[in-house]
């Protein structure tokens, strides 16, 4: 019986998998809202959306 590989969930997103986990992670464990997150990302020159954040 061969088992089909799971879905990925990062395939709807033009960002890597790393860069979601990181805003994501920024996010739930500092109090900072969508656009927060977005901005330090982005002062990291890494080009995100916060709703890249929001629905990762």
């Amino acid at each position: 019986m061969s088992r089909s590989k799971p879905d990925n969930p990062f395939r709807y997103f033009n960002s890597s998998p790393e860069v979601i986990r990181l805003a994501v992670m920024m996010y739930v464990r500092f109090p900072l809202s969508l656009r927060n997150v977005e901005d330090l990302l982005l002062e990291r020159a890494i080009d995100v959306s916060h709703e890249a954040v929001r629905y990762g």
